[in-house]
Formats: C-alpha cells, sequence, structure tokens
C-alpha cells in the first residue's frame, strides 16, 4: 500500500465518520480500511484515531495530520491536472449563483457575451436573493452582496450595489421634485415590505454626506420588480437597484430624483471556494467577470 494511498484512506476516513461507511464508498472492507491507517500509524508511532463501539475521535497528531494530508492530497490533485489544464479551452458546465434583480437584469447580458467567447461552456445560473453557500449548493462561482463572512472563500471586489432614487413623469409633474433627501418626508415612497425599517431610508451624496429621511406612502410590495411597475404607474416614488431601473431611466419613463443620492451603497463580490483550482472554464469566468464588474484600478 503507498503513502499516498494510505492518506487517502485516512482522510476518506474521517470525512465518513466510521471505518464501514469509508469502506462502503471505496468499494472495500472495513479491514482493508483499517490496513491502511494502521499502516500509517506504525510509520508514524502514534495513534491518529480513538474509536469505540459507538464513535471515533480525532487524537491530537491525528487532527494534525488529517489537515496535513488534505493539503498534500489537494496539491496532487492539482499537479496532476495543472499541466493538461493550462492548455485545455473552457468547456462544460459553469455553475453560478447570484441574487435576483443584479442577475437577471446585468449577469445574465454578460453571461451571453461569455458564451459567445466560449461557445463550449454551458451556463447554470440560479437566481437567489438568499446568502450563498457554494459548499452546500455545488456552484462554482457566486455573487454576494454585502459582507463576506466565510473565511474558506475568495472573495473578489466588484462595483458596490446601488440603490437610486426614481419616479415617473407624471407623479413628479402632480407633485413636483424634491430638492433635498428632507423633502422625501412630503412624498409618496415606495417600499418593500420586508425591509426591517422600511419607512426609514438612509441616503448617502456625492460628496459622502449622510442623511437618514423617515418616509411614507401607501404601497409596499415584496418584490423589487413590483416597485418599479408602481413608480411607472405614478404611485410614487422608488429607491430601488440602478440596474433594475436602468433601462426605464434611459427611456425616459422614469426620471432620477435627487441625482447622486442612493441608498448607502453595498459591497458585492464574486466568490468561490478558497482551496478551488479553476478549471480553465472557472478561470475564464472569474477574469470575464472581474473584468466587466470589478472595481477599476
Amino acid at each position: 500500500m503507498s503513502t499516498l494511498a494510505n492518506m487517502e484512506m485516512f482522510v476518506r476516513v474521517v470525512e465518513a465518520g466510521s471505518f464501514a461507511a469509508a469502506a462502503e464508498a471505496s468499494g472495500v472492507t472495513p479491514t482493508m480500511v483499517a490496513k491502511h491507517v494502521k499502516a500509517i500509524e506504525q510509520r508514524l508511532g502514534a495513534t491518529l484515531l480513538h474509536r469505540t463501539t459507538r464513535r471515533q475521535q480525532l487524537s491530537d497528531v491525528g487532527r494534525l495530520y488529517y489537515e496535513r494530508c488534505k493539503q498534500a492530497l489537494a496539491e496532487v490533485a492539482h499537479a496532476e491536472a495543472s499541466a493538461s489544464e493550462l492548455q485545455a479551452s473552457p468547456r462544460g458546465r459553469l455553475r453560478i449563483v447570484a441574487p435576483v434583480s443584479f442577475g437577471s437584469h446585468r449577469l445574465v447580458p454578460a453571461l451571453a457575451e461569455y458564451m459567445a467567447q466560449h461557445p463550449e461552456v454551458d451556463v447554470e445560473l440560479t437566481l437567489d436573493n438568499r446568502r450563498p453557500s457554494l459548499a452546500d449548493s455545488g456552484h462554482e462561482l457566486g455573487i454576494l452582496i454585502g459582507d463576506v463572512a466565510d473565511a474558506s472563500l475568495v472573495a473578489r471586489p466588484l462595483q458596490p450595489y446601488r440603490r437610486v432614487l426614481a419616479a415617473s413623469p407624471d407623479y413628479l409633474a402632480r407633485h413636483g421634485h424634491p430638492a433635498r433627501p428632507q423633502d422625501l418626508a412630503g412624498h409618496a415612497c415606495l417600499g418593500l415590505s420586508y425591509w426591517r425599517r422600511s419607512d426609514r431610508w438612509r441616503l448617502v451624496g456625492p460628496d459622502g454626506a449622510a442623511c437618514a429621511v423617515t418616509v411614507q406612502g401607501r404601497f409596499t410590495a415584496n418584490q423589487g420588480n413590483a416597485l418599479r411597475i408602481a413608480a411607472l404607474a405614478g404611485i410614487g416614488i422608488v429607491l430601488q437597484p440602478e440596474p433594475v431601473l436602468a433601462d426605464d431611466l434611459a427611456a425616459g419613463r422614469l426620471l432620477p430624483v435627487l441625482p447622486g443620492w442612493s441608498l448607502t451603497p453595498s459591497p458585492m463580490y464574486l466568490i468561490y471556494p478558497q482551496d478551488l483550482y479553476p478549471t480553465a472554464k472557472v478561470r475564464s469566468a472569474i477574469d470575464f467577470l472581474v473584468a466587466r464588474f470589478g472595481v477599476p484600478s
């Protein structure tokens, strides 16, 4: 039995939770699994696992050895793949998850261009406003709006996510244009019903000035596009992501309100696992998305 095979089996035992589960996953007998682990323990002169009839527990040496084995096996896998992978063209299925508004309005058009550049790559996009969990979902890349709390992820900064103010020409003709953020208190404002403080908008101006305004309105909804449609119907002033309102603003169906002011921008990141050795497909997607949406240097 080679040292590498022993290491692979030991890692499988730790992650499967038992010799029996590791044996089933490997297609061998529990006795063979035990021989792999015993070979390491004899070579090191140390116990790696404390076993009882109900559970197994790593020793201090076993815990350290497990972490080093994972690193070593990852390096071996990388070495095996790197020579051919570096020469490979992007191909296969790219799985990516993104928030609904950014994904549908900005990411989809960008991915259409990416796919035109890489005709052997298929894209599977999931739109979900929940914080992405790449390890659980099987996605290779994710777009995250907000702070990154998971140290196991690589987070490439993208341009901050801005939410801007707009209203229909009809509404502004009837009610006038707010001249300063405080004027919003006298207008009908359209709010998301699930915002914790839907009646208080914290705005940031072009010079970094901050202003918190208490707003009111007769219409709320739990979905941003519904608020956009309400704004088009002249019900009030909407505060929504730039991508959601961009086409209506460009066509004049909506007009900017307090240009230069927006909800405090949220950080946005392209995320992927720290231990991921990117394939040509993933590398090309990372480079493309950072070039398209990254923070200008």
